[in-house]
């Protein structure tokens, strides 16, 4: 940025510690900014995991081009412009190494990397804009990464964000009019990819759970408890959009037709299987963590948790994932 601005406190600060090497200041003023920032590039990157590391990059980046700030910009935009950036560089070489598979869409191999969200991770401030549900959802983060690196990050910047075209063009390092087209084509993409029921979604910004959902939620934990399969069936809309990660891409499929799958690929053993489940939000959407003992094992161990959303009463939207060996998702290995 190069437009004239008054020096804030915390951009004098930095600059401060900076001149004086002052590591601990550096970190301190760097630091309070790591949630959102983790949130920032998990929207880029679709992987928690992936977030995490781009996060701990961004500072490091931060460090390494410390001289570089004179506080033309708020040292929060300074370093949102370097998480940015470092997220673009991971999706180029994500792209070098990850071809498409044979028959998916263009975002098939970005599928591959889709991980949860934890909401205890997320920033603790239930104001902060870039924690709006509607753009930490699954559907949302699955849309996004429908989009080409570059109009992903512009969309993010000015719709998410709030950013003034002409300090995301600087933050990329294009041309005002490049970040107008881009946005342009990105929002038509969104709206294709996005379910319409959720179109809008800028200046949304809900976080509790309905009556609804909590009770869906409830249903769906109590129909694995008693290997209620049609209970379970009642629960699914007959236009469920399924996905169970890591397996690539979304289909839509009826209630009936789910729960046969699930039967017919070894999910459930009619009137046998042990189940036990919680419920947690994860991407400020109602998931049930599922539990599975086995005939010989006298603790009932972490098998998946399903992230749902909630229409009417009944499930509209099931995305599956391994809950093994996610130690950030903050669940007790067993029950």
């Amino acid at each position: 940025m190069t437009d004239a601005r008054p020096l804030g406190a915390d951009e004098a600060t930095f600059i401060a510690a900076v001149r004086s090497d002052d590591t601990a200041r550096f970190a301190l003023l760097t630091e309070r900014h790591r949630r959102e920032l983790q949130v920032h590039c998990y929207r880029m990157l679709a992987n928690y995991e992936d977030a995490q590391d781009m996060t701990q990059e961004t500072f490091l980046r931060a460090w390494h081009k410390r001289e570089s700030f004179k506080g033309h910009a708020a040292l929060r935009t300074w370093l949102y412009r370097i998480a940015t950036n470092a997220c673009l560089d991971l999706l180029d070489k994500r792209n070098d190494r990850t071809p498409v598979p044979s028959g998916l869409p263009d975002s098939g191999s970005e599928m591959l990397y889709l991980q949860p969200y934890p909401d205890r991770m997320l920033p603790e401030d239930p104001q902060e804009s870039v924690v709006a549900r509607e753009t930490i959802e699954l559907a949302f983060i699955v849309a996004v990464q429908h989009l080409p690196p570059r109009q992903r990050a512009v969309l993010i910047l000015r719709d998410v964000l709030g950013w003034p075209a002409s300090t995301a063009a600087d933050a990329l390092d294009l041309t005002v009019a490049s970040v107008t087209s881009a946005l342009q084509r990105a929002r038509v993409t969104m709206r294709e990819q996005l379910p319409d029921r959720r179109l809008d979604w800028r200046g949304t910004a809900t976080h509790e759970l309905s009556n609804d959902e909590r009770g869906v939620v409830k249903s769906y934990i109590d129909a694995h408890e008693r290997n209620d399969l049609d209970g379970l069936m009642s629960l699914l809309r007959d236009d469920l959009r399924f996905a169970m990660l890591p397996d690539p891409g979304t289909v839509t499929i009826g209630a009936k037709d789910a729960v046969d799958g699930w039967v017919s690929g070894g999910l459930f053993q009619r009137g046998h299987d042990d189940w036990r489940g919680i419920t947690t939000t994860v991407n400020r959407m109602p998931a049930a963590v599922l539990y599975l003992r086995t005939p010989d094992d006298p603790e009932y161990r972490l098998f998946a948790i399903a992230v749902l959303h909630v229409v009417d009463g009944k499930i509209a939207e099931l995305t599956g994932f391994d809950a093994t060996g996610k130690p950030w998702l903050g669940l007790p290995p067993a029950l």
